[in-house]
């Protein structure tokens, strides 16, 4: 049973390589439909005065992807960051540098999924209000794909809508490093790393990039 918090000792001797393959197996246990039970009130109790999570995860939006339970992560584990479509703003930025330059997290990880709206959206080019505007943040990714998949450039397309998925990752992965010196050092001097991964819908099944 999971009733002990993360304490920053605890913390401090994790690695970037430990906490990817700890998620990791989270994710097994998920998929198995093992999950570790927790004991909620001890870790409520334990984590009131602070916390010390190992990673944090830039995920979408989608009810179908809720990343503590996909990772099969409980109350003070993770910290995770959420938008349409899994990119990187102003904000996401310094959300993922407090996690980690500030609160000691040892891995960035962003989490892609199958089938996402908004990239769906964005491959087909929808303008509506606001979400015209978040979708420009997943464009990159859209040209990219049709560069490099054969077939209509929209979301018809599954095997194009796949790639997109897969380049928003990759493309979020490389503004983080290039937007954010704090975390860009960081990995630099291996404090942490910087992955990605997107996450199916259909197995439940988080695959790396």
């Amino acid at each position: 049973m999971k009733n002990i918090a993360i304490t920053k000792d605890i913390q401090s001797a994790l690695t970037a390589d430990s906490v990817l393959q700890d998620l990791l197996k989270g994710n097994n246990r998920f998929v198995d439909g093992n999950p570790q039970s927790t004991d909620n009130s001890a870790l409520v109790s334990q984590t009131t005065g602070g916390q010390y999570p190992k990673a944090v995860v830039l995920s979408c939006i989608d009810s179908r992807v809720p990343v503590e339970t996909v990772l099969d992560q409980a109350i003070g584990d993770i910290f995770v960051a959420r938008v349409a479509g899994n990119f990187e703003n102003v904000d996401i930025l310094g959300s993922l540098e407090y996690s980690c330059k500030v609160a000691g997290s040892k891995l960035v990880f962003v989490l892609g999924h199958e089938s996402c709206g908004a990239v769906k959206a964005a491959c087909d080019g929808v303008e509506l209000g606001n979400i015209t505007e978040m979708l420009d943040n997943i464009m990159p990714a859209v040209k990219k794909s049709a560069i490099e998949v054969d077939g209509e450039a929209n979301s018809s397309n599954s095997q194009f809508v796949t790639k997109t998925v897969e380049n928003n990752v990759l493309l979020t992965i490389d503004r983080i490093r290039e937007k954010s010196q704090i975390l860009s050092e960081m990995e630099d001097n291996g404090e942490i790393k910087i992955v990605g991964g997107v996450y199916s819908l259909e197995t439940g099944k988080v695959n790396m990039l």
